[in-house]
């Protein structure tokens, strides 16, 4: 692609290329530079690209674009920009040829429920050889899934990942789009044919620094702020902030809610919540009709609703929704049971939001009337004031909580620990929590507690395989650890 051609398609501020200037591919990270490469100099969180500019050049890369001025004296072809990232997803849509007008792109964004719905979307609309995903825990390309690195990637992985997917054939794609995604411009310029939003609780404030902001950023998906042209907002109509939402949107745009409240567009009554199932009754635009599904809990209803109302606005029939709804095997670490010859139960879940915690609590005692036992950890060098609210779910949810580390990173795990006191309220509170610092001691601790008929759930990590500690990625999976202990026969009452 030459270089030369894109000048009028992003917003420069000064650039100087030598003749026609070809590159052949997309660079955002210098040790991946290399010649007839596009070097585009992004400032992050940590790190800053164009103190790699040099490195960048070494490697043979054409051409660097960056927001900052090169200067006359630059030794390589450079484009001075207004904003590198949205220049960057302008230029990768272009490069890769504008795959994502060639899919239905459905984008779901919400505090808690992502990886869920999204999962449970494909599932519902196709299958994953016909319909690509792109979430926290992995990419499907068609007949092919690749490890994911981050629930929304930078705008050229996104593309070059609807290019594969066209490539293999899958007609629509599932993306799990995160608040930092959409500030850092990753989806900007996706075609997308709907936009889901589940709901939004405290989380990544250390970030945004408010709810307000947080907020804020997340209604530009469906404001079209990112050029994404979405034809319809899908849209928790429960969620207060859902409802901020919707009042917010274009009375002319096409919206359809889901939820429990009376004149929503998909609504679920007449719950049944069990140990083993679960039932109610779906009221939807052409009438109403039974559900029942294996997936447990109520934060799964509002799941399922969401799910539901997707692919009934992609024109799929009820009847065949119920179908495949039957037929889900749920999600990896999301409420997964661990089962090793225990005579208690033994739940594994992502939940690190009060929000979450407050909605996996629930379930468990939908389960049992017996002990219920939380592992429970918050993530080092990130939003502190939510760690005092996770605490007090637990403690309002369980009869047991077992504190611990959740990547720390290059936080003391003492720091962290004393944020999360601040929630107890009582010494016979205080009594019912543990703190140890060492996850696999924690989760050994919780096994040790438990009774026949109890419920021990472990929460934070789900299908993560590792701890985050100073810099480095150690292996550690909940669920292995866990069934290793269960079957060490680390004190299984009978």
């Amino acid at each position: 692609m030459h270089l030369n051609d894109l000048l009028d398609k992003i917003d420069t501020i000064e650039y100087r290329l030598d003749g026609i200037v070809s590159f052949n591919t997309i660079i955002t990270d210098s040790r991946r530079a290399c010649s007839e490469g596009l070097f585009f100099a992004i400032s992050g969180l940590n790190k800053d690209g164009n103190d790699y500019i040099e490195q960048a050049i070494d490697r043979g890369v054409v051409a660097v674009i960056s927001e900052y001025p090169m200067g006359k004296h630059f030794p390589i072809n450079f484009i001075q920009v207004k904003n590198v990232r949205i220049a960057l997803a302008k230029i990768s849509k272009l490069f890769y040829g504008c795959p994502d007008e060639e899919l239905r792109v459905i984008g779901i964004t919400g505090t808690n429920g992502k990886t869920t719905v999204s999962m449970l979307t494909q599932h519902l609309i196709g299958g994953s050889e016909s319909v690509g995903l792109i979430g926290t825990i992995r990419y499907d390309i068609g007949k092919r899934t690749l490890p994911s690195h981050r629930t929304t990637p930078e705008s050229v992985d996104c593309f070059s990942l609807f290019f594969n997917m066209v490539k293999s054939n899958c007609s629509d794609v599932v993306m799990e789009v995160s608040s930092h995604g959409i500030h850092q411009k990753r989806v900007n310029f996706i075609k997308m044919e709907s936009v889901v939003f589940l709901n939004l609780s405290r989380d990544h404030i250390d970030y945004h620094g408010s709810m307000e902001e947080y907020f804020s950023v997340k209604k530009q998906l469906f404001s079209n702020d990112l050029s994404t042209n979405a034809k319809c907002s899908i849209i928790n109509g429960d969620c207060s902030y859902g409802k901020i939402l919707i009042s917010s949107l274009d009375p002319s745009s096409r919206v359809l809610t889901f939820g429990l409240a009376p004149g929503l567009d998909i609504r679920a009554r007449n719950l049944k919540l069990s140990s083993h199932c679960t039932e109610f009754v779906l009221d939807y635009p052409e009438g109403k009709i039974n559900i029942s599904y294996k997936l447990l809990g109520r934060h799964n209803v509002y799941n399922v609703l969401a799910a539901i109302s997707i692919a009934y606005s992609h024109g799929i029939k009820l009847d065949q929704i119920l179908l495949r709804l039957n037929t889900f095997k749920g999600v990896p670490g999301r409420m997964e049971p661990l089962i090793a010859g225990q005579n208690f139960m033994v739940i594994v879940d992502y939940a690190h939001t009060s929000d979450a915690i407050e909605h996996a609590c629930e379930m468990i005692n939908e389960l049992t009337n017996k002990q219920k036992i939380i592992v429970l950890g918050c993530g080092g060098n990130r939003d502190k004031g939510k760690r005092s609210l996770m605490m007090r779910a637990a403690i309002d949810g369980a009869d047991l909580i077992i504190a611990t580390a959740d990547n720390p990173r290059f936080e003391s795990i003492d720091d962290i620990f004393k944020d999360m006191k601040y929630a107890i309220r009582t010494e016979h509170e205080a009594k019912r929590i543990r703190f140890i610092k060492d996850r696999k001691q924690a989760i050994s601790n919780a096994l040790k507690s438990a009774e026949p008929g109890d419920c021990v759930l472990i929460t934070g990590k789900g299908h993560e395989m590792y701890q985050e500690v100073e810099g480095t990625m150690m292996p550690f999976d909940d669920r292995e650890v866990g069934r290793e202990l269960i079957k060490n026969c680390i004190n299984i009452k009978t």
